[in-house]
C-alpha cells in the first residue's frame, strides 16, 4: 500500500479544478455551501464525507513528501514516481467524488425533472471535460 516517499516508491492513494463560481456555490451550482449546511442540505458524497477527507489527507501527505524529496535533492525518476502516484489519488478521488454526483445530484434532478435535469447533466458533463484535461 504505502511506502515513504523519502524511499523514491510510489505511494497508493486515491479533483477536479474548480471555478469561482462554483467555489461560491459550494461546487454544486445550487447554494452556498454554508447555506446548504444550514438548511439540512447534504450533497451526494456526505455520506462519505470522513473517508474523502482521510483520503485529502493522504494525498496531502503525498505533496509534503515531494517537497520534502525536493529540499533532499532525491533522485529526479524516484521525485516523477510520486507525483504520478499523487496525481493518480487526485483523479481516484475526483473519479468517486463525480460517480457521487451523478447518484445523487444528478438522479435527484432526474426524478424532479424539467430544466433541473438538463442543467445537471450539463453540470456533469463540464466536469467531466474538465477532469480529461487534466
Amino acid at each position: 500500500m504505502a511506502t515513504t516517499p523519502e524511499a523514491g516508491q510510489a505511494v497508493e492513494a486515491p479533483a477536479e479544478e474548480h471555478g469561482a463560481e462554483e467555489r461560491a456555490t459550494g461546487g454544486h451550482g445550487q447554494q452556498p455551501a454554508a447555506d446548504a449546511a444550514a438548511n439540512g442540505h447534504h450533497y451526494g458524497y456526505h455520506a462519505q464525507k470522513a473517508e474523502h477527507l482521510k483520503r485529502l489527507r493522504r494525498i496531502e501527505g503525498q505533496i509534503r513528501g515531494l517537497q520534502r524529496m525536493v529540499e533532499e535533492d532525491v533522485y529526479c525518476i524516484d521525485i516523477l514516481t510520486q507525483v504520478s502516484a499523487s496525481t493518480k489519488g487526485l483523479q481516484s478521488f475526483a473519479l468517486q467524488l463525480l460517480e457521487e454526483h451523478l447518484r445523487h445530484c444528478v438522479a435527484d434532478a432526474a426524478v424532479k425533472g424539467g430544466d433541473e435535469i438538463d442543467a445537471k447533466v450539463e453540470e456533469a458533463t463540464k466536469a467531466i471535460a474538465r477532469m480529461l484535461r487534466t
